[in-house]
């Protein structure tokens, strides 16, 4: 009897423990407004992530940034983002020293330029794998330009930047020039510029007394890589790297070719060379400004255009003599840092899928004008397409992806073109042959690739 008056002393005990820790945790959850589900350990993809942001902007483009990274926030409640952003030179500078530091952001912009030097510096993460399974390639611009040699994507674009040929329309019909079409080749382009192109007396340059040195109106500008000697190299059938972007292949007959056909433009006015762009703000502020009849022209070049009120228009860029076109393509990409822990990483995917995959976010970021939007549905669109102000022909920079290329981009993409244009300016500017501007570029830049790739 006594051993069943202890059990059931015991068993009283054991009630009334079990009652007042219920009460306690009761008592709690009243307190702090939450229920006792929050004691309820999160799944895998429920687990709360803080990923950090990096990308160059400025203005508008910033804050529309930060607007859609609110709605990423809430369709995704259990990731956070914190951001870092900065004007373009100020951004990858301090990029390439977090970099060192490994203090990288988890996922940061890309220019599209730059991608490679990423991968092949083992900075950024193969996205392959992740692209494979999750989207569906022929939905998008771009993509492939951020492909390896190997088949390996390395980041998935933002948005796209294609060259195209600008013209000023009030300038060719003051002149009493047709306008530039599709069937242009670089020859039609300098015939047309030459009668476009003025003195400061007004005579152009196919009247007698033309004087080349003392321009006020180029028939056509261009600068740099991107939008200049590039297009018209690949456009001849010749080009800076092979496939493998490994191995120099400038010394060539199509590229000597290419470099006469600029350089006979330059030295009788009709192009602008170093020199003439000196004399002005910037290299992009001719055209703007109206002293250029047409430029090749990236599609951020519209906002200037715009600002500046001109009555302009563009079309695809002409073809070679072998009837080849070429369109220089800069993918502006997100990537992920290798570096990152795997939550991080997955979290930073969700970011690139929401840019990538929703419409809505591809429509707000069109509306700002800076470039080509990567889905084709949107860029395909009214919202594209038929989007206020002018260019009216936008078509012009879709159609140019059907022979749009990168620009032999590489890890030490950014040393060999400073490398080459040394030797271009020297061609242009008349002092050194072009046979000599070749051979030097070609034994210069195979000497950064080797050290690079021979180590």
């Amino acid at each position: 009897m006594k051993v069943k008056s202890w059990i059931s002393i015991i068993t009283v005990f054991v009630l009334i423990l079990v009652l007042a820790l219920s009460g306690c945790s009761n008592s709690d959850s009243q307190k702090t407004g939450g229920s006792t589900k929050k004691d309820t350990p999160k799944s895998n993809d429920e687990q709360e992530v803080t990923i950090n942001l990096g990308f160059y902007s400025g203005g508008k483009s910033d804050e529309k940034m930060q607007a859609l990274i609110k709605k990423f926030m809430t369709a995704h409640p259990n990731i956070k983002v914190t951001s870092q952003s900065a004007p373009y030179g100020q951004f990858y500078q301090k990029l390439d020293t977090q970099i060192a530091a490994q203090e990288a952001p988890d996922v940061w912009l890309s220019d599209g330029v730059l991608v490679m030097k990423y991968a092949e510096r083992g900075a950024v993460k193969d996205l392959t794998e992740w692209i494979n399974r999750d989207l569906n390639k022929d939905d998008y611009y771009g993509l492939d330009f951020n492909k390896d040699a190997n088949g390996k994507y390395w980041a998935v674009p933002q948005g796209i930047q294609i060259g195209v040929l600008y013209y000023n329309k009030d300038l060719f019909d003051k002149a009493h020039v047709e306008y530039p079409n599709e069937n242009w080749t670089w020859d039609d382009l300098k015939t047309a510029a030459a009668k476009l192109t003025l003195d400061a007396g007004g005579k152009n340059s196919n009247e007698s007394g033309f004087k080349s040195n003392n321009i006020s109106q180029f028939g056509l500008t261009f600068f740099s890589i991107t939008e200049g000697w590039f297009s018209v190299l690949k456009s001849y059938g010749g080009g800076v790297l092979d496939e493998s972007m490994k191995k120099s292949i400038i010394h060539s007959d199509e590229n000597k070719k290419a470099f006469e056909w600029m350089v006979d433009g330059m030295k009788r006015g009709i192009l602008t060379d170093p020199a003439d762009l000196k004399s002005f703000q910037s290299p992009m502020a001719v055209f703007p400004s109206g002293a250029a009849a047409m430029r090749i022209g990236i599609y951020a070049r519209v906002l200037a255009a715009n600002e500046a009120g001109l009555n302009y228009d563009v079309t695809v860029l002409p073809k070679g003599p072998e009837g080849k076109r070429f369109a220089p393509v800069i993918s502006n990409s997100w990537v992920i840092n290798s570096k990152v822990s795997d939550e991080k990483a997955k979290a930073a995917w969700e970011w690139i899928k929401f840019w990538a995959t929703e419409d809505e976010v591809q429509k707000e970021w069109a509306e700002l004008g800076e470039a080509v939007p990567v889905k084709k549905s949107v860029a395909n669109s009214d919202v594209f397409l038929k989007a206020a102000g002018n260019p009216a022909n936008k078509k012009a920079f879709l159609d140019s992806f059907e022979f749009a290329g990168a620009l032999d981009t590489n890890a030490v993409w950014e040393e060999w073109v400073a490398k080459f244009n040394e030797h271009a300016q020297r061609a242009f500017l008349g002092e050194s042959s072009i046979e000599d501007s070749l051979k030097g570029a070609d034994k210069d830049i195979q000497k950064i690739l080797d050290e690079f790739y021979k180590k």
